[in-house]
């Protein structure tokens, strides 16, 4: 078979498809990533075929400041972040996705819940689509901001909107909103901390160390020294080690004081499922990824949200009892490190943390899914 993936180009959207894209390969299926160019380096070892398609997210945020005149860059609202995923980037993505998917002929598209090209693309050519999804569900908020755009582009081209034929759902029971009704179609996929290719999932072991260990992560756009660097000093007035994800900045770059600078450790862009082997809290932003990959382990955790789906994610996360997230906005440094205290202190926290890990265990493998896409569309 052939397979077509599709994502936004931050790797956020796009590392949750891996486990199935491996899965797939490692069938003997072909298979191929469409997204923009600057993506392309996360594939380089995957043996997967990169279609660089599309503008990068800059230029995206851009035609939304045209058509709206709002700066994403200065937060977003429902209606902006619809306009984003749902307006614009279908706007200056499809023409050229559908001239690429036309030439590869796929005989499936995966597109992660946020890309809404790969499904156009599929409605075009008639190609069945399963939408993959890191996390719960788009809020109900969002729902009908999202489906207005999406049937205006849908019905330009002649074609009535409708969700796609499988909807793979990452999301374990306990973080779900309450009121939300499963699609037709669901099938409950696995998540996995990300892992380089070939490296095996492992289980977080006990660590002998005199102090616990924190990972700080916060993806690869919201961790500026602005922001991360208040946190660690707060941090540095507990007894705790610390490793935090610097990416493109200097250890220099985030202030950490002489008294601290012994207990922290900065790491660059380092596969999560590695950076979470001895830790015993994450502090995060709240990207699905990580929060889903440290709860994959059992580990409880401290979100500060930036925007998009992470506070919805947060309050999901908190009200599980498998961690403390703060409001949009509303994270003073000092109550953000004592919550960190208080999630090492109190073992309630890792209990439930370990309650949702045993329901990510009980969802289907990425290897067992992509045995069911195959069979039912040999069918």
């Amino acid at each position: 078979m052939r397979i077509l993936f599709f994502g936004n180009s931050l790797a956020g959207h796009l590392l949750p498809l891996l486990p199935l894209a491996r899965a797939f390969r490692e069938r003997g299926d072909s298979v191929a990533v469409c997204t923009a160019a600057p993506a392309s380096p996360l594939f380089d070892s995957e043996g997967v075929e990169f279609l660089s398609v599309g503008p990068t997210p800059d230029v995206i945020v851009a035609e939304v400041l045209r058509t709206t005149g709002h700066d994403l860059s200065q937060g977003a609202t429902v209606e902006t972040e619809a306009e984003y995923f749902a307006g614009a980037r279908i706007d200056l993505t499809v023409d050229e996705a559908l001239a690429m998917a036309r030439d590869w002929r796929p005989d499936l598209i995966v597109a992660e819940q946020a890309d809404f090209v790969g499904p156009l693309v599929g409605a075009i050519l008639d190609v069945p689509v399963a939408s993959l999804a890191y996390g719960p569900a788009w809020q109900s908020e969002s729902v009908e901001p999202l489906a207005t755009r999406l049937r205006s582009r849908y019905e330009a081209r002649g074609l009535v909107y409708g969700p796609p034929r499988w909807y793979l759902d990452t999301c374990p029971p306990a973080l779900q909103h309450p009121d939300w009704e499963a699609p037709e179609g669901r099938i409950g996929l696995r998540p996995e901390a990300h892992r380089n290719p070939g490296q095996e999932p492992a289980a977080t072991p006990g660590r002998d160390a005199a102090r616990p260990r924190v990972l700080v992560s916060f993806g690869m756009f919201v961790n500026m020294p602005e922001i991360v660097g208040p946190l660690l000093a707060e941090l540095g007035q507990l007894d705790v080690d610390v490793l935090v994800t610097r990416h493109r900045f200097s250890p220099d770059d985030f202030g950490v004081g002489a008294d601290a600078a012994g207990r922290v450790e900065f790491v660059e862009f380092t596969p999560l499922a590695e950076l979470l082997q001895g830790v015993d809290a994450v502090l995060t932003h709240g990207g699905a990824g990580t929060v889903l990959g440290a709860l994959s382990r059992g580990i409880p955790m401290v979100m500060v949200p930036h925007g998009a789906g992470q506070p919805a994610l947060g309050e999901r996360v908190a009200a599980a009892g498998a961690g403390i997230s703060f409001p949009l906005h509303e994270a003073p440094a000092k109550a953000v490190a004592e919550s960190v205290a208080r999630i090492l202190a109190d073992a309630a926290y890792r209990e439930r943390a370990e309650k949702i890990a045993t329901q990510i265990a009980g969802l289907s493998s990425p290897a067992d899914v992509a045995e069911h896409l195959a069979s039912a569309l040999a069918r």
